[in-house]
Formats: structure tokens, C-alpha cells, sequence
């Protein structure tokens, strides 16, 4: 990740200063809440892609940057809708909008950064992008109905959750490096290699995600140890230790994704089992797994600094502690 911001550090800036530019609303509470979740940071591993991609594919004119806004606003609205499902307290170490706000304004503002979105889209895209977008759009929607249909299912196996992975979060990594690839008019062979790793980046993510979620430094990550479990959310650590559980073992974890509230006790089980049964190093070695293959799929680039910022964001992707 360090390489492409040193490669992509006046894109950046200019990109942070295009979020407002392109939010500009004559409702304050918009621009208030807009500036909250937007300007406080996060990682722009999106718009990083979509700016390696269009480089890679030797893409250098201005339409990058609203693309870059756009996908970024289309990743936050999924946010403000996740957090008010999920019930979330924090996001990126913050409070998380819809406590700061409520749900109905969360909801509402969310809407809005879809609408805006789309509006954007019609202004700036080509047609082939817009289609890619609004596709995406559609199926990270019914991947997180089906993450919501399989809430406190320890039946579920890794396969069905690697296919919600692949729907809620790889899909908007795939379609990020497809639009790069667009812009530069690559080969179809070519575009299609650049989302598939996208597609592996975006798994490999969200496993190290899953990791975290039970690992992390709280102070470090911003995250809420156990959020997961509390949603009833079956992830790969714990779906790795549950097959290879004693039965009533599994029965335990059955009892606790059946109460209404959980408790410390709850938690620290779960963690127990995970640590027993390496639920942990099993998803780490399956991050690694799939940011190798991410990078196996830019075998068919010239070496150029953005080919090799691309392994190193994968590389650094499946490695990270936040």
C-alpha cells in the first residue's frame, strides 16, 4: 500500500479535495454528516484501485477522478446501510453515523450517496461502466440478504461463505479494476484478468477482516472485538473450528448464537474454540492463498511500478493488523 500512495500521492490529494466537490448539497445536515463519514479517512483502497488499474492499462485522463468519488460514495452508502442493519456503535474507530445520528438519517443519507452515484454516473461514465457499476450495486444488495438469511446458521460451510464474500464485498473490488481497465481500453483477456484480481484481492480482504474481528487491537483497528459473533455472523475462523469440533462443542456455540444478548463469557468461549482449533491461522493462510492468486493473475502485465504496486497492495492486503 505504501508504494501505490508514494506513486499516487497527487491523485490522492486531489481526490480527498473532489469528495466535497462533487457532495455539494443545499441541505445541511448532508454536507454535516457527508463531511463525517467521508473526510475521516479510511484506507481508499477502492479508489487506489481504480487509479492502479487506469494507470496500468495506460489510462491518464481526468475522467478517474469522479469515477474514483463514485465508487468511494457506493462503498460508504453500503456502509451507512450495513451499520444501521448491523446495529454497529463504531466505524473506523469513530462513532458510527447512525448512533451519531440515528437510523432513519443514516438510511436516508445513504440513499442519498446512492442517488448521487448514479447521478454521477450519467454525467461522467460510458455506458459499459455505468453497466458494471449497477450490476455491482445489485449483487452486493443480495449478498448481504443472503449474509442476513444465514445469520447464527453453524451449519453454514465455507463454500456458501465464500460465495456471500464474493457477492457483498470481492464484487465491488472486481468491478473497480474492471472500470480501470475499461478506461485504458484493454483487451478483453486483459480486463477480465484485472477483475479477477480484483475479485481475489476483495476475498482475501475481507478473510483478514473476519480475522480481526476477533483479534484486533481495538485502539489499532477501531473495530469492536466479537462484532461478528454478536450479529450472529458465521466467518471463516469459526467456521474452521467448528468442523473440526467436538459435538458438544458445536452445541455450546449453538446455544450461544441463540440468545438475545451476549455476554463476556460468550465471547471469550468463542475465542477459546477459534485459538483451539487454529480458526485464525486457517484464514490467514487463506487470505495469503487468495492474494497470491490476485497477483498471479497480473502474470500477462509488463513490470512497471504499477503492476508492482498492485502485488504489493495485495501482498500488504492479506498481511495487515487494521
Amino acid at each position: 500500500m505504501q508504494l501505490a500512495q508514494k506513486l499516487l500521492k497527487e491523485d490522492l490529494k486531489h481526490i480527498e479535495s473532489c469528495f466535497r466537490e462533487y457532495l455539494t448539497s443545499d441541505v445541511p445536515l448532508i454536507r454535516q454528516m457527508s463531511d463525517y463519514i467521508l473526510v475521516s479517512g479510511g484506507k481508499r483502497i477502492r479508489p487506489v484501485l481504480l487509479l492502479l488499474c487506469a494507470h496500468l492499462s495506460g489510462y491518464e485522463g481526468e475522467e478517474r477522478y469522479p469515477l474514483a468519488c463514485v465508487i468511494e460514495y457506493l462503498h460508504t452508502a453500503t456502509l451507512l446501510h450495513d451499520d444501521v442493519v448491523d446495529g454497529a456503535t463504531l466505524r473506523r474507530g469513530q462513532v458510527a453515523a447512525n448512533v451519531a445520528w440515528g437510523n432513519d438519517v443514516a438510511v436516508l443519507v445513504g440513499d442519498y450517496l446512492f442517488a448521487r452515484c448514479f447521478e454521477m454516473m450519467v454525467d461522467f461514465c460510458d455506458r459499459r461502466i455505468m453497466q458494471v457499476l449497477a450490476g455491482t450495486t445489485s449483487l452486493m444488495a443480495q449478498g448481504e440478504v443472503v449474509q442476513l438469511t444465514n445469520s447464527g446458521d453453524i451449519s453454514l460451510n465455507e463454500e456458501r461463505y465464500l460465495a456471500v464474500v464474493r457477492r457483498k464485498t470481492a464484487a465491488l473490488f472486481a468491478a473497480t479494476c474492471r472500470c480501470g481497465a475499461i478506461l485504458g481500453r484493454l483487451s478483453p483477456e486483459k480486463e477480465e484478468a484485472l477483475a479477477a484480481f480484483g475479485m481475489d484481492l476483495g476475498v482475501a480482504f475481507q478473510l483478514v477482516d473476519d480475522v480481526l474481528d476477533y483479534v484486533a487491537d481495538q485502539k489499532e483497528s477501531g473495530k469492536v472485538l466479537g462484532r461478528d459473533l454478536d450479529e450472529g455472523k458465521m466467518t471463516l475462523p469459526l467456521i474452521h473450528a467448528l468442523r473440526r469440533c467436538r459435538d458438544s462443542e458445536k452445541e455450546l456455540v449453538r446455544e450461544i448464537f441463540s440468545k438475545d444478548v451476549l455476554g463476556d463469557e460468550d465471547l471469550a468461549f468463542v475465542q477459546q474454540l477459534i485459538g483451539r482449533y487454529d480458526g485464525v491461522g486457517y484464514a490467514r493462510q487463506q487470505a495469503d492463498y487468495y492474494a497470491a492468486k490476485a497477483c498471479s493473475r497480473l502474470q500477462d502485465f509488463a513490470d512497471s511500478p504499477w503492476r508492482r504496486a498492485l502485488v504489493d497492495l495485495a501482498e500488504t492486503a492479506a498481511r495487515r493488523r487494521c
